[in-house]
């Protein structure tokens, strides 16, 4: 990475204040860009969800991993619900998404509180007994009908259905004139696999899924670093968690430092990530002390308070820039967590030197977030979010101390206790956000004529520019 007239700027910059210049390239296709990470998580996309409870479930760990990305499951999750968590993701398919499933007995209200979990808003109907699918239930077969009407009255019986192990283009093909748009893929005996939409399947072609050495989708989980760190640590590892982030807010101070020599010490057989930091000796210690990885970012996050609190932070754009050149002379990576808000932010961010970027908010308005759809007055979706520092994540957190501790703690936080995160009407899905994103990090590349992610760092070249110079690159859609 360089600076077009060669000299790095005195002042601290964030992504608003850089743009890239388009270079002598010989990528003639965006698909000829490899999108993987070197840094253990393996990625095939530089997209890691944040360890938040209103972002990082189990159903967007599975959709996440299926495209290439990972999730990193919250730190407050209780053992056996990280366990069940990451037992649920390891399970899924590589394929197929795992659909609503209800019976034939169930009733229409059922169906119109779960539909919105999922992207294609479909549901199974299946047989309780063998698990053959019976019919395929929508939003729009339960308008204007008796909530309390048993789903047998809806269904529509004539959907396609496919044995799991057929081509994504058979599936295309087979849906071109289905007005339902989903296909139910079945295992050898009928009973349901899952189920696969037509935008699924040209997916299929595009992505490669984040597997372990078994096949399996991964999935990462948090640890906090108060209490037994390694005892929990090892226990979501027995579970299956493929990578551990100790995480915590000021990620330069010697317990996090402890925290993570007895990580390394323990030797789990996982990579470890740590954070968060925004400097160069952060970066060191933490890996001196044995973390792999680095989670950079001190006050960026659309949810975080910190800096307008404690005046604590640093520009993003050149915090990832620092610590990932540490980083790299020492053999590891950096992940820049915070502070996109564009595709054009996370080709920044690679661009600085990141092996990957934590996303944390523009992920909550999505049906794969954990929390419930809700309507605004004005007709619009949307989910809630908040930070993880924030006076509500404080009260689960502290949900077994004492009241007197529980209402001392709920003195100070920092964070958005509540959000709303509007659905993008175009992109409600995080599938539809990866796409968005994945675009433009593909785009980027084949303006800088890079085909990796590591080649898009070192032959970028980018120039600092003013916020009217990030103004003229909006787009207008209603003219002037």
């Amino acid at each position: 990475m360089r600076f077009i007239d060669g000299h790095t700027p005195a002042n601290d910059l964030t992504y608003d204040d850089v743009f890239v210049v388009p270079g002598r390239s010989d990528v003639a296709s965006r698909f000829d860009v490899d999108l993987s990470s070197r840094d253990g998580s393996g990625t095939t996309i530089p997209i890691v969800v944040a360890n938040m409870t209103a972002v990082a479930g189990k159903r967007m760990a599975e959709t996440v991993a299926r495209r290439g990305g990972v999730v990193v499951l919250p730190q407050d999750l209780p053992a056996e619900a990280a366990a069940d968590s990451i037992a649920f993701v390891k399970s899924r398919g590589l394929v197929a998404d795992t659909p609503v499933i209800l019976s034939a007995g169930d009733s229409v209200s059922d169906a119109l509180a779960l539909l919105p979990k999922r992207a294609h808003r479909a549901a199974v109907v299946v047989h309780p007994g063998t698990g053959a699918p019976q019919g395929i239930v929508t939003e729009a077969m339960c308008a204007d009908v008796d909530r309390f009407a048993r789903l047998s009255e809806v269904l529509d019986p004539n959907f396609v259905s496919m044995p799991v192990d057929s081509a994504p283009r058979a599936v295309f093909d087979a849906l071109t004139d289905q007005h339902l748009g989903v296909a139910v893929l079945t295992h050898p005996d009928g009973s349901m696999a899952g189920v696969l939409t037509r935008t699924g399947a040209l997916r299929t072609g595009i992505y490669q899924p984040n597997v372990d050495g078994d096949g399996r989708l991964r999935v990462a989980a948090a640890v906090g670093i108060n209490g037994d760190v390694v005892g929990k640590a090892r226990a979501l590892v027995e579970a299956g968690a493929d990578l551990l982030v100790a995480d915590t807010a000021h990620g330069h101070q010697e317990k996090m430092l402890a925290a993570v020599a007895a990580l390394s010490a323990a030797d789990l057989g996982v990579p470890i990530a740590a954070g968060n930091v925004v400097s160069a000796q952060g970066t060191t210690d933490l890996i001196d002390a044995g973390a792999s990885i680095v989670k950079v970012g001190v006050g960026p996050g659309a949810m975080c308070t910190t800096r307008m609190m404690t005046g604590v932070g640093r520009p993003q754009f050149s915090a990832v820039t620092e610590c990932s050149a540490v980083a790299r002379a020492r053999g590891a990576h950096v992940w820049a967590d915070g502070g996109v808000r564009h595709p054009r932010d996370v080709a920044l961010a690679i661009a600085a030197g990141a092996s990957n970027v934590m996303i944390g908010s523009w992920f909550a308005g999505t049906f794969e977030s954990p929390g419930d759809l809700k309507t605004d007055p004005s007709g619009r979706s949307y989910k809630e979010s908040f930070g993880m520092a924030s006076k509500r994540a404080v009260a689960a957190r502290t949900a077994t101390d004492s009241a007197f501790d529980r209402a001392r703690k709920g003195l100070f936080e920092e964070g958005i206790s509540s959000s709303r995160i509007l659905l993008d009407p175009d992109r409600p899905g995080v599938e539809d956000l990866i796409d968005h994103i994945c675009s433009g990090v593909r785009s980027t590349a084949t303006y800088v004529g890079a085909r990796t992610l590591d080649e898009l760092h070192d032959k970028v070249v980018l120039g600092v520019q003013s916020p009217a110079g990030f103004a003229e690159g909006r787009p207008l859609p209603s003219g002037w």
